[in-house]
């Protein structure tokens, strides 16, 4: 008996990126401690080898390893995050051919949804039951409005550096308080936008920067952010949600110790 495939559960999911040395071997310990960094932050899953893991940069045999080494990091800490591995991107489909794809076949239980068109977001949350199929936000500038219309939380590339922001949004949002949920949202939209014209060179540097650990080293044929660009005006916002994401942070810790 064919056991039936359960959509991804509601949460915050980071499209995990791989860490490489100056070489470009794969820099295991980076990645070790970035997963760390991401479960104790309360993501609730982990997508591997998306565009932002640099996949088609990968051996078969390093993409394994990577997924073991994930899968390792998670039985290690104790978790129960969803690893979610090998996506497609850049593919802009409509609402019609969505529904379409997810009632043609059970092997289909989701869509991450990057576009930010929150009407198509929605015909999908409404045509659907989410017991079977769900729609993801794909970017956090539009997390909350997502929320609204029936995304099952948040893929965000923005999530690789700061991991509880996004969490903390959802927890507000979930217990009501949206004046604050929409303060975070603005803080989201504009830090999204800032790091997205640094690439994925710019995700791996902004952890380096703030979190000690990798460097924005990416495999060719893409382009290392240099460090020090990262210094520039459009970062002030990144800025401001590092600073929240520290704050949270010393906040939980306040409240274990």
């Amino acid at each position: 008996m064919t056991l039936a495939i359960q959509p991804p559960p509601f949460g915050v999911y980071a499209p995990v990126v791989t860490f490489f040395n100056e070489d470009e071997t794969i820099d295991f310990a980076s990645i070790s401690q970035h997963v760390k960094r991401l479960l104790l932050a309360g993501v609730k899953g982990l997508v591997i080898h998306g565009s932002n893991g640099e996949a088609t940069h990968l051996l078969s045999d390093e993409r394994t390893e990577v997924i073991r080494q994930v899968k390792n990091m998670i039985q290690e800490h104790q978790r129960d995050a969803v690893i979610i591995a090998g996506v497609a991107s850049g593919i802009d489909l409509d609402s019609d051919l969505i529904i379409d794809l997810a009632n043609a076949t059970s092997n289909i239980v989701g869509v991450k949804l990057t576009c930010g068109n929150l009407g198509k977001l929605q015909r999908v949350s409404a045509s659907i039951s989410a017991e079977r199929f769900v729609p993801f936000s794909g970017k956090a500038d539009f997390l909350l409005p997502g929320l609204v219309v029936g995304s099952n939380g948040v893929i965000s590339a923005l999530a690789n550096v700061v991991p509880k922001v996004h969490v903390e949004l959802i927890r507000l949002y979930k217990s009501g308080d949206l004046e604050k949920a929409q303060g975070i949202q603005k803080q989201l939209a504009l830090a999204d936008w800032a790091l997205l014209k640094f690439g994925i060179s710019g995700v791996k540097t902004a952890c380096c920067k703030w979190f000690g650990y990798g460097s924005g080293r990416v495999r060719s044929p893409l382009q290392t952010v240099d460090t020090n660009t990262l210094d520039a005006s459009p970062l002030d916002a990144l800025q401001a949600v590092v600073d929240l994401e520290k704050s949270l942070q010393t906040s939980l810790s306040s409240v274990g110790s």
